[in-house]
């Protein structure tokens, strides 16, 4: 019987050689050189995940979901910014694309500064509560100086070295965290009418009187209404909340009747058009939400912001989400909202601490009912206020509030609460 040939580098009994275990051993030493590299990224960055994560809060499941709405909208809003300031723009002869790269800047920003604050831990935002309060009033007061700056009617911005702001933007997140720290310390006692007086009402009542003083009653609406929540989120009784909700009402009536503007807007809603141009954005806004039908008429082909609605690109802008990209589109933002307003209020109802409460809560306030009363007059069911689309409207000092003010929910969302941690 012929013998079966020996392969190469073994012996006739198929033992390997000498050199052929020297290759083996080789190759069995060279085999690790790729793995542990990466392996060893891959350890590098967990560590650094953890020793991050222990220092500010692991993420929970509500951060992503404010995360992405958050972008999500801030991404529509400066879309939409594009297409409906281009129009005014060109017809002023300027470079169409200058309010679109000043906003994306703004936008930049604010994200940048919203994961900043959403490292904070809360017990920092009790710290520093009051002096935030006091800077808020500071720069309220400037207004009424040389440097503050009037536009559309109201003495709401402040001009510093060449940078123009409004300050009551900045007021709404102050004053959140401010009534948010004076609950939490004052617990059981708020449930008393002196406890919600002293010193609440005297630092949301100073607030409100310097932004009515500014003429902007639209900013004041919203920072009333986050007021009310805030004391409904720190367990105030119904029955001061409902005289607070009478007070509120009859200022706004006041205010209303004692500014021909003003009653010339709450004449305007109900059918008055006499004044040349009084029904101009809601008759326009009407006519860009209806003909933009289920699926509207496309991005960028808006005929209405073409000069026909007045601050397309601002106030009005979700008559222009509906005439290019229809119900379809005009329901999908709603939505966003929606899915805003729900991550946050599991993150208040995930707290028994009555300061995160109310901050979120103010916040939510502030953000969702916004843009509730946003919605609310571009469809004719309120009067002309002015006050933008959070996240989507034009405006650097407002998108980076909101943004500033997302960024401080997230803080309160980045570990999971203690309660939730003893159950699994």
């Amino acid at each position: 019987m012929a013998k079966t040939p020996a392969q190469p580098k073994t012996s006739a009994k198929g033992v390997p050689t000498a050199a052929t275990k020297n290759v083996t051993k080789a190759k069995a030493g060279a085999a690790p050189l790729t793995a542990p590299a990466t392996g060893g990224k891959d350890k590098r960055f967990q560590r650094f995940r953890d020793a991050f994560n222990g220092r500010v809060g692991r993420p929970t499941s509500g951060y992503y979901w404010i995360v992405g709405t958050a972008l999500a909208l801030t991404l529509i809003g400066r879309m939409t910014v594009l297409s409906a300031s281009t129009a005014e723009t060109i017809s002023k002869g300027q470079d169409p694309y200058d309010l679109f790269l000043k906003e994306s800047a703004f936008a930049l920003l604010g994200l940048v500064l919203m994961f900043v604050l959403s490292c904070v831990p809360p017990t920092m935002w009790k710290k520093i509560a009051p002096i935030l309060l006091g800077i808020a009033i500071l720069l309220l007061a400037l207004v009424f100086t040389p440097l503050g700056v009037s536009a559309g009617g109201n003495m709401n911005w402040l001009g510093i070295g060449g940078i123009q702001f409004q300050p009551s933007e900045a007021a709404k997140l102050a004053l959140a965290i401010w009534m948010g720290a004076v609950i939490a310390a004052k617990g059981t006692l708020i449930r008393r009418v002196m406890h919600i007086l002293i010193p609440m009402g005297i630092g949301a009542g100073l607030i409100l009187l310097l932004v009515m003083l500014g003429r902007d009653l639209g900013t004041a609406i919203i920072i009333g209404l986050m007021v009310l929540m805030g004391l409904w989120f720190g367990g105030v009784p119904k029955r001061y909340l409902a005289l607070a909700v009478v007070a509120a009402g009859i200022v706004a009536v006041l205010a209303n009747i004692s500014d021909t503007n003003r009653t010339g807007r709450f004449a305007a809603w109900l059918g008055d058009c006499s004044v040349e141009g009084a029904c101009d954005q809601y008759i326009n806004g009407a006519y860009a939400l209806a003909s933009g039908g289920w699926f509207g008429v496309g991005l960028g082909q808006s005929r209405q912001k073409w000069n026909w609605i007045p601050e397309a690109h601002n106030d009005f802008i979700f008559a222009i989400i509906g005439e290019e990209f229809g119900l379809l589109g005009t329901l999908v933002i709603v939505g966003l909202y929606v899915i805003l307003a729900f991550s946050i209020f599991r993150v208040i109802n995930s707290r028994n601490d009555p300061f995160a409460r109310v901050v979120c809560g103010m916040i939510m306030t502030w953000i969702i009912g916004q843009a509730v009363v946003n919605i609310a007059v571009v469809v004719g069911l309120l009067p002309v206020i002015g006050v933008p689309l959070p996240l989507i409207s034009y405006g650097g000092t407002a998108l980076i509030m909101v943004l500033a003010a997302v960024g401080v929910v997230l803080s309160f969302s980045r570990t999971e609460p203690e309660s939730s941690l003893k159950t699994s």
